[in-house]
């Protein structure tokens, strides 16, 4: 008799709280999440279950609570009083039943789950793909070396600023700003994310404005200064703004990566010739309840798939809600391997100065990074030059295993930095 060849499978693994036991709630979410429903059905055959049912392959029983951490009426009238389930739960679906398809991945790994009567918290903590599979996606065409590449950068970290005020600059008022960025030396500018397409400085002009001015940097420098220019919107509006950027020798553009989607980030990616920075903003609602949402290794790799090349990780001792120990392993997500596809570069910002170079040095070993600063640098003391100056000899400092204060008394920048941002590392 003929033995069935194995399907091909792709995995998640998720936190579960549930009012049934877990055992059964994990083949719910297995039935839910494939080819089953809340009763059996004439069509399910087994030969269709052995094809495309999604089956549970592991259960970490973890200690149960008392109250349930989301509401559910469903759950109310069926365990009222009763205590409430939690564990780990992975789960292997065929790849089949997806295939090269984004949004059916999304659907398949946090579709309806999240509204199942039974569950009173989910999180979708990872995913693990073959590495076949995975290259049927996009991926990162450039990641984090071809960033550090194109940047110019290399055996450092990568030391950026957001352009500040972040709404109500003129284009005018942008390039300046850029000038004095560009003449102290900076790696890496970011447009705000608020910041689009404005009446009162509209793409086109910022663009116009700015790009001559990182040409006349770069021919200085010998490097062009990186500059991730928002060109979030439309379908239409992001393939215009993109080649417009190219057309006029720019080397990245940014996109709010919640707003745009997976098919937008996707689409972009099909003809980018530059790096794509990913903005997270909205991040907070995906993930900041702990029974509710995505762990950022699990987002991350999505964001991976879909194309991105850098990554916001949030930053430390930021202005915030997230824990310092969370975003290091967001940052140490980036940069593992996944599936094959290329590491991407973890981006801190949020409330950042050269004072948390040592603790990102510390719990990172690396420097295969990128570190913003918007008012840590334009809010500097000694002004813009000062504020860049400072962030690099931080990191000087660090990987040479020297203390903030003893090398800040034969660097002023650095020494102005702490008495202005409070010393805190």
């Amino acid at each position: 008799m003929p033995t069935a060849t194995p399907r091909a499978e792709f995995r998640a693994s998720y936190l579960v709280e549930s009012c049934t036991p877990i055992e059964r709630t994990a083949e719910v979410i297995a039935g839910e999440q494939s080819s089953g429903t809340f009763l059996s059905l004439p069509g399910e055959t087994d030969a269709l279950k052995d094809r495309a049912r999604a089956r549970v392959t592991q259960i970490e029983l973890l200690p149960p609570t008392q109250q349930p951490s989301l509401p559910s009426t469903h759950a109310e009238r069926r365990a009222a009083g009763s205590a409430f389930h939690r564990g780990r739960v992975e789960i292997a679906f065929p790849v089949a039943n997806v295939g090269a398809n984004l949004p059916a991945l999304l659907a398949t790994l946090a579709g309806n789950l999240f509204e199942l009567g039974e569950v009173t918290g989910l999180r979708l903590l990872d995913i693990d793909l073959p590495a076949d599979y995975a290259a049927r996606f996009p991926g990162p065409q450039f990641g984090l070396q071809g960033t550090l590449e194109k940047a110019g950068v290399s055996a450092r970290p990568m030391i950026g600023s957001i352009i500040k005020p972040s709404i109500g600059l003129s284009a005018e008022q942008t390039a300046e700003t850029v000038d004095a960025l560009c003449a102290a030396g900076i790696d890496f500018i970011k447009d705000d994310e608020l910041l689009v397409d404005p009446a009162y400085a509209p793409f086109e002009q910022r663009l116009r404005a700015v790009m001559p001015v990182l040409h006349r940097h770069a021919d200085r420098l010998g490097r062009m200064p990186m500059y991730a220019i928002n060109i979030s919107g439309s379908i239409a509006d992001m393939r215009r703004r993109h080649d417009a950027v190219v057309a006029l020798g720019g080397t990245c553009v940014m996109v709010n990566v919640n707003g745009v989607g997976f098919a937008g980030v996707e689409h972009l990616r099909s003809y980018s010739e530059l790096p794509i920075h990913a903005h997270r903003n909205g991040w907070g609602a995906l993930t900041r309840h702990p029974a509710l949402g995505f762990d950022f290794v699990a987002y991350q790799k999505l964001w991976r798939l879909a194309g991105v090349d850098q990554l916001h990780v949030n930053g430390l001792r930021s202005k915030f809600w997230e824990p310092d120990d969370s975003v290091i392993r967001s940052a140490r997500s980036c940069l593992a391997s996944f599936a094959g596809l290329r590491p991407i570069m973890p981006v801190f910002s949020s409330g950042q100065w050269a004072g948390q170079a040592p603790a990102m040095y510390a719990a990172l070993a690396s420097t295969d990074l990128m570190h913003l600063a918007g008012g840590g640098i334009i809010g500097h003391p000694l002004g813009i030059a000062g504020g860049v100056a400072s962030m690099r000899e931080g990191w000087e400092a660090v990987v040479a295993g020297v203390t903030l204060e003893a090398y800040a008394h034969d660097h002023p920048a650095l020494r102005a930095a702490i008495a202005k941002f409070g010393g805190d590392h």
